[in-house]
């Protein structure tokens, strides 16, 4: 895990400009760093090491092969790469080091641009290949690492961070507030599920695609090698040979993930995901081995799961590490955590998830695995059944309806919600700001802005699948874990810390996608191939668990106090008025509506306070640093 950035150009690039980029983003690789350059200057690769597979030099970046014509500049880490590099040795391929760096090196030169559906692993990179004349850039399956860029006539800029690209002088400071506006009303898309980004000058490589930059002309070319989807193999599986399956592919993908030269552990929550990733690793590790998990806490409230991780901890004989997370905690390390995760964030569930990498590294350990993807995969959400139910609507009973209600009551909308939800917006903005009621996000804003940001909701796209695969490809792949797997990025790599996904595995994503819905969600069970799988595996108390518990802070408790604070003095500042698109009055009535005990208000009053402190501690913070031009000066040695 690295981080990684760089610049070609039609003339000399500024090596203090990559210098500049790579300092940027120092956090994400604190065991080294190097850049290479082409003989003539136009091209240049800067790098930053978490030493993770062979930490010693000969793992190194960015790496040049022996030939001396491609150069690599790599995040991330391939899983399945010692069954690469045994296909390799078998073709003829040496290797100087250990590392999965000079295996995907090695993959790329034989197999060309095909090697990337070899890959099971997270990762991005940008790999200079002298003899086609062409920088390549590619991005993992699901888009666990980040590769931001921007395109200009003079040159091409890519990196791990938006700020590393932010100190170039030529990429203007241009926001998309609109576009962080929809984000804040829909924290589950927005900034993280299309080719633009909250910077108008950066755009990002989607998941599953990479990118060619022709060196001469710097012309960009966009291939997809990965559409996930249904596969009619799969699909024609019965329910014991498909939880068959799924469970060797859920083992062989935590033993890969589990490859390391470093020190690794997990996160653990106490839910049916992390759970189960910990459940297996004791059994890939046997029984005397020492394994670390990590466990965020709240005491004496119901967001507390520490009896169910518990059951996990004393079940697998781990050794177990707890942090207990907390309003002032939170307080004191804003600046910092919002600058380290670049956008605003959906809730105060992302500074848990900072304070357990942040143990994680008081501790030693480096890599983390964690059960992140499994709920957008394998149907773990009980708003699932509404497109369950619809799939299933020419097999379904009655019964099966009134079973997910019995265990589920809240799964299926109600009548009235969804009656209401199909008024005008003006009339229901007029009418909350009338009454002071709701607690709708865009009453918040004013009137103009409301209609802006409410006219442009994205739609899903009509598919051919049923509704409940439609609902999971959707999910996972572009509207939910997109934006998931930005936090896990940034909070871990602000600690230096990787984290590893291996529900984010494409064998599993393919299984999940192609079998019927009921052998995700029949017999009103959420993630049904999951509990099925993990029989004799989990503890019972964890495999039956059916209520699904985020892992989230007492978010209205912290509103009864310090947060309190933080909502009063970020309203009351002349910047919030001005900023032009805050409805003033009626965020001061949500205060007040908070204090008289409404504490369901917590969450939306987070989302204008958490917008306006990105402004305050990443966007000046942005425009405070020095900026660097992107290319040398005419006729200057770069």
């Amino acid at each position: 895990m690295c981080g990684i950035a760089g610049i070609i150009a039609r003339r000399s690039v500024n090596r203090q400009a990559v210098q500049t980029m790579i300092n940027a983003i120092a956090h994400r690789g604190p065991d080294g760093e190097g850049i290479w350059s082409s003989d003539d200057g136009k091209v240049m690769l800067g790098h930053r090491r978490l030493a993770i597979i062979d930490p010693t030099p000969a793992g190194a970046q960015p790496m040049v092969d022996p030939s001396g014509q491609l150069v690599l500049t790599f995040n991330g880490e391939i899983y399945n790469y010692l069954e690469l590099a045994k296909r390799l040795t078998s073709e003829g391929q040496d290797f100087r080091s250990t590392s999965d760096t000079e295996v995907l090196l090695a993959a790329m030169d034989k197999w060309g641009d095909a090697a990337l559906s070899e890959m099971n692993g997270m990762f991005a990179f940008a790999l200079f290949d002298h003899r086609r004349g062409k920088l390549i850039c590619a991005r993992d399956w699901f888009g666990e690492k980040p590769l931001l860029y921007v395109e200009t006539p003079e040159f091409f800029a890519f990196a791990s961070e938006y700020k590393a690209l932010l100190s170039l002088a030529e990429v203007a400071l241009d926001v998309d507030e609109d576009r962080l506006l929809r984000f804040l009303h829909q924290p589950r898309r927005g900034l993280d599920d299309e080719r633009e980004t909250a910077f108008g000058a950066i755009k990002q490589l989607l998941p599953g695609e990479y990118l060619s930059v022709d060196a001469t002309t710097l012309a960009v070319e966009i291939t997809r090698y990965w559409t996930p989807g249904p596969d009619a193999d799969l699909a024609r599986l019965s329910e014991p040979d498909a939880v068959s399956r799924f469970r060797e592919l859920l083992s062989d993908s935590v033993a890969i993930r589990m490859r390391s030269d470093v020190p690794v552990g997990s996160c653990l929550s106490g839910g049916l995901d992390s759970s189960s990733i910990v459940c297996l690793n004791r059994r890939h590790l046997g029984p005397d081995k020492a394994y670390h998990v990590f466990t965020g806490r709240f005491p004496g409230t119901a967001a507390d799961e520490w009896s169910f991780a518990d059951e996990v901890i004393r079940a697998n004989d781990v050794e177990s590490h707890v942090v207990e997370p907390s309003a002032q905690g939170f307080m004191d390390e804003l600046p910092e955590f919002m600058w380290l995760n670049e956008l605003p964030v959906g809730s105060s569930s992302q500074y848990a998830q900072w304070c357990v990498f942040r143990l994680a590294k008081s501790e030693g350990v480096t890599v983390l695995l964690d059960g992140q993807g499994a709920d957008e995969i394998l149907a773990g959400y009980e708003q699932y059944f509404l497109p369950y139910l619809r799939a299933r609507a020419d097999t379904s009973d009655q019964s099966e309806e009134q079973a997910i209600r019995a265990r589920y009551p809240a799964a299926l909308l109600s009548g009235n919600r969804e009656r209401l939800s199909k008024l005008p917006l003006w009339m229901r903005h007029r009418l909350a700001n009338m009454v002071s009621r709701g607690s709708d996000f865009l009453f918040g804003l004013n009137a103009d802005a409301a209609a802006r940001i409410g006219d442009s909701e994205a739609q899903t796209a009509s598919s051919d699948l049923n509704p409940l695969t439609a609902a999971l490809l959707e999910d996972a792949f572009h509207a939910h874990l997109p934006t998931l797997l930005r936090y896990g990025d940034r909070n871990s790599m602000a600690h230096s810390r990787e984290v590893r996904l291996p529900f984010c595995d494409h064998r599993i994503a393919e299984l999940a996608l192609s079998v019927p819905p009921e052998y995700l969600m029949g017999g009103a069970e959420t993630k049904r191939i999951l509990r099925r799988g993990m029989e004799g595996i989990l503890p019972e108390k964890i495999r039956t668990r059916w209520n699904k518990q985020g892992f989230l802070p007492p978010q209205d408790d912290w509103f009864r106090d310090r947060l309190l604070v933080w909502a009063e003095e970020t309203i009351a500042d002349r910047s919030f008025a001005e900023r032009g698109v805050w409805n003033v009055n009626w965020w001061r009535r949500v205060i007040d509506r908070l204090k008289a005990g409404e504490q369901h208000l917590a969450w939306p009053l987070w989302k204008p306070l958490i917008g306006e402190t990105w402004y305050r501690h990443f966007l000046d913070r942005v425009k405070a640093m020095p900026k660097v031009p992107a290319l040398a000066e005419p006729g200057a040695m770069s």
